[in-house]
């Protein structure tokens, strides 16, 4: 069988590796060469990716808890994760190191067992019952980080209103809010609370438990907590597009701007800029700002109605989260009259000199009045959260 010095050596790996003396009985309790050849390809994973190697697993079971975190987080720092429900997934972090994938090989443990002990742990440390805050929700009392992943543990939360349909929120780890349907705009309220604080951001958007299934609420119109609710998504996706940029390559263009706007019926809309003269990455959006490389207002169209111009295609961008298009030409007039409108380039005009000074990262500001139903409402600026501000997000509504 090969032995764990030359299946190093031809992976480019040092034996002197910190931590992988007190591993390596678990690697001569292997008895097949494949397995070994895994356990070895295992190690040289975690060198490449410049990552430690764990604690035996003797000593590390009794430093796991699991964490949730959103679903491009987990995807960007490439960590072992599992899904939870749409936009959130279930890590386990040993100590302060997020577990990676390659650890469960070099310990021999399956994911199912070490995801098991880990809740175990969470929840030996959840004693204490739910505090009612004056608002009439409810909170929980433990505020060690882990809160919000005492939502795999529905034991803890589950019978809080009984025969009442229940609305939770995570908008931070150390934060587990509840409330009975009746109180749901008290929930909404507390979190926009803390995102004025300027906390780093979980999940804006609130959760619902319908039977014993867990998932963010789908409040529809005419639910008088619908536009809030979507407003709250929007802003989870407004997060995740700002740490997306971070991560694009620069020289494929410009990533498009995002902006929350709302119609005079309240009903917020995403909005993305495009401006002609240099290639974008195009999310997706309700809405997009069309402008001319001088910055002068085209108009605001309806993004779904952009493949009437056949013409142009986009190429997808290859990153974690969500998705963007990437687009190096840029509509002709006649092209723009195929899609649909949402503000005329007057209407558009007047949004900008509304504005002030044209915004580095071009946004527009909704203007009063406009085309019916589809005419923006007008928000003034607003404080963001610590963790937006300087994104160029565009105008925040005070809502």
């Amino acid at each position: 069988m090969p032995g764990l010095a030359a299946l190093l050596e031809a992976r480019g790996v040092p034996a002197s590796l910190p931590g992988l003396e007190a591993l390596a009985p678990g690697f001569e309790a292997h008895r097949k060469p494949e397995e070994r050849e895994a356990w070895a390809d295992a190690v040289a994973e975690l060198h490449q990716q410049g990552l430690p190697l764990p604690e035996p697993w003797i000593d590390a079971q009794d430093h796991l808890l699991p964490e949730l975190v959103p679903a491009w987080q987990a995807e960007r720092e490439g960590r072992w994760s599992r899904g939870f429900i749409d936009g959130l997934r279930q890590r386990i972090r040993v100590g302060e190191m997020v577990m990676p994938s390659a650890w469960l090989k070099l310990w021999d443990q399956p994911a199912d067992d070490v995801l098991e002990l880990a809740l175990d742990h969470l929840r030996h440390r959840s004693s204490g019952a739910f505090e009612r805050l004056p608002s009439g929700i409810y909170r929980g009392p433990w505020r060690d980080g882990f809160d919000a992943a005492r939502l795999l543990l529905p034991e803890i939360w589950h019978g809080l209103f009984k025969d009442q349909h229940p609305f939770l929120a995570i908008p931070a780890a150390d934060t587990l809010l509840a409330t009975p349907q009746i109180l749901l705009p008290k929930l909404m309220d507390e979190v926009g609370r803390m995102i004025q604080a300027g906390r780093p951001a979980l999940q804006l958007a609130v959760l619902e438990r319908i039977d014993d299934k867990l998932m963010t609420a789908r409040l529809q119109d005419p639910h008088p907590m619908s536009a809030p609710q979507r407003e709250l998504k929007h802003l989870d996706l407004i997060e995740a597009l700002r740490i997306q940029e971070k991560d694009l390559d620069p020289t494929l263009g410009r990533p498009a701007s995002v902006a929350i706007v709302k119609t005079t019926q309240g009903k917020p809309l995403t909005l993305a800029s495009w401006e002609a003269g240099t290639p974008v990455l195009l999310p997706e959006t309700d809405l997009i700002a069309f402008s001319a490389a001088n910055g002068e207002p085209l108009a605001i169209c309806w993004r779904q109605t952009l493949p009437r111009i056949q013409e142009l295609r986009g190429e997808a961008v290859a990153i974690w989260g969500p998705r963007r298009v990437r687009y190096e030409g840029f509509p002709t007039e006649e092209q723009l009259s195929r899609l649909e409108r949402f503000a005329t380039a007057e209407q558009m005009r007047a949004m900008l000199a509304q504005g002030g000074s044209r915004p580095a990262a071009p946004a527009p500001r909704p203007a009063t009045g406009g085309a019916g139903g589809n005419a923006l409402s007008s928000p003034g600026a607003t404080t963001l959260p610590r963790h937006l501000q300087g994104a160029g997000l565009g105008v925040q509504d005070p809502e």
